[in-house]
């Protein structure tokens, strides 16, 4: 199962949607002064849109990851548009401002960090204008990230947006794009001594309702890009003696349209991605095939974020990472 060009447009339209849409938007912001700026639009000009700033910057991934595959569909016009007028040096810097700012010390550490380093992976990948605009952004991002690591004695093992190892696994994409050595450094010894003596993952505990990554899955597939065979089959065989079989079906969601079900539908494309990283394409197509009904057209609470980890999941063979 692979993103077909028709399917790619279907997804880019979400996206461009979702983009300019600010409301209804969830602030995260902290507040230090009963004066500052609170307007969205203009704290945040590239990433104001598409419900919650981390939504907004992997759904800006979408556009530039169905450009690279498609660079001469009838998308591709109107996606370029959209990623001139949002990714701007200007609207850049106003982003870099902000993590600057008392109010940027820990926002999206380290989800939305890591999504936006995945963004500038993939515009590093596709040698595209809008990496220059992204670089300076980014570089901050990576440097904050690589401390991050290195200052954190625990990893976060949770299925949502504190998960450190699927944040790894993005953060590795854009370390390995942008030649940053020392960054891919900090990754690999924390993937080590966080997950390195992992074992019997409580797999029969999965999933629980906020989950839309599975940790289990997550770590193993961040293991197998930080390890080498002779080490990762040993420790994999540690860590998940019984395998993932329990993991390949989709979870049981009974509302689709509830924001934490909603997650649900995640849950099974991020396990597609995973199982694909691990190479059980049959595990990843059942999933996809199980979600994919559920990724558009329905209530906002999934669709400002879905067809991102659509996308991911379908492309995740197509466009291995090393």
């Amino acid at each position: 199962m692979t993103l077909s060009e028709e399917a790619a447009a279907g997804f880019a339209r979400v996206a461009l949607a979702n983009i300019v849409r600010e409301y209804p938007r969830h602030v995260q912001h902290f507040v230090s002064d009963a004066a500052e700026e609170m307007n969205e639009r203009k704290l945040h000009p590239a990433f104001y849109g598409s419900y919650d700033w981390h939504s907004a910057v992997h759904m800006h991934w979408l556009l530039v990851r169905v450009l690279r595959l498609y660079p001469v569909s009838r998308m591709a016009p109107r996606i370029a548009d959209a990623l001139d007028l949002h990714l701007t040096p200007d609207n850049i810097q106003a982003e870099l401002a902000y993590y600057e700012g008392s109010a940027g010390r820990t926002f999206e550490r380290p989800y939305g960090w890591a999504w936006l380093l995945e963004l500038q992976a993939e515009c590093l990948a596709m040698k595209s204008r809008w990496s220059r605009a992204l670089e300076p952004l980014a570089v901050h991002i990576a440097g904050r990230f690589a401390d991050y690591l290195r200052l954190s004695p625990y990893p976060i093992r949770a299925g949502a947006h504190g998960n450190t190892a699927f944040a790894c696994a993005l953060a590795l994409d854009y370390a390995r794009a942008a030649s940053d050595a020392p960054l891919e450094f900090e990754i690999r010894k924390a993937a080590r001594r966080w997950y390195g003596s992992d074992r019997d993952a409580p797999i029969a505990y999965e999933p629980s309702l906020d989950d839309f990554l599975s940790p289990a899955l997550m770590e193993a597939a961040l293991m197998r890009r930080v390890m080498d065979d002779n080490d990762f089959f040993p420790w994999l065989e540690r860590f998940a003696p019984q395998g993932f079989a329990t993991l390949a079906g989709p979870p049981r969601v009974t509302d689709h349209d509830d924001p934490k079900q909603s997650h649900l539908d995640g849950l099974c494309l991020t396990r597609a991605w995973s199982f694909t990283r691990l190479g059980d394409a049959r595990a990843s197509e059942a999933l996809i095939a199980a979600a994919l009904p559920h990724v558009s057209g329905g209530d906002y609470a999934g669709e400002h974020w879905l067809a991102s980890f659509a996308v991911l999941a379908l492309s995740a063979a197509a466009l291995k990472t090393p």
